[in-house]
């Protein structure tokens, strides 16, 4: 039987991977789009020529990769061009996730996406998992992570769906505000849970 598909998701700094991980470490497949978006514009595939076409051959690092710190930058101040790459990588992306889902093993698999819901994908799962944590928390850790400055994560937070959106999409949420050992246990007992259900619903 195809397994069914979770959706997993959570603002910045919430500890998706984390999740995903725990996920992994109990045997289920799972594929994060944040991955599948570097790997569509790796060297030699076809989006990476389109996107040095249309901005030039500044957004290419020396060794012919893609330097998405340029690119960001150039996206993140014109809209139209925004548009243009997203229409360019969200299919790619896509289909890149769903072949990878589609290798599954495990009676469901899991698509971890940071804009589940703001990009639509959440129509593509059979349920959604959010992770949520108090925005305090949420800035403490990604500044921690990413050495990035307080306005500049605040600024990722506003660009991303509200966490109220989030919620509202949410089947299940998992509270991610304690240790790792906490987690551990709310994932097993996500999963014994998740592994009664048919296509993801009760």
């Amino acid at each position: 039987m195809k397994p069914w598909v979770l959706g997993l998701t959570g603002g910045i700094g919430s500890g998706k991977s984390a999740v995903a991980e725990e996920f992994g470490r109990l045997g289920v497949h799972w594929v994060d789009a944040d991955h599948a978006a570097r790997w569509v514009v790796e060297p030699g595939r076809p989006a990476l020529g389109l996107i040095a076409e249309r901005f030039g051959e500044t957004v290419l690092a020396a060794d012919g990769s893609l330097d998405r710190a340029v690119l960001r930058d150039l996206v993140f101040r014109d809209p139209d061009q925004r548009k243009w790459l997203e229409q360019l990588l969200h299919p790619l992306i896509r289909q890149e996730v769903a072949e990878h889902l589609a290798r599954a093993s495990s009676p469901y698999a899991i698509m971890v996406s940071p804009l589940l819901v703001e990009s639509g994908q959440y129509r593509q799962v059979d349920r959604v998992l959010v992770v949520d944590v108090p925005e305090a928390l949420q800035l403490e850790r990604a500044a921690r992570r990413d050495q990035s400055s307080e306005t500049q994560i605040r600024a990722i937070l506003e660009a991303q769906a509200s966490r109220e959106e989030r919620l509202r999409h949410a089947d299940d949420v998992l509270i991610n505000d304690r240790d790792l050992a906490w987690l551990k246990s709310e994932v097993e007992r996500l999963h014994n849970f998740y592994l009664t259900l048919r296509g993801g619903q009760e």
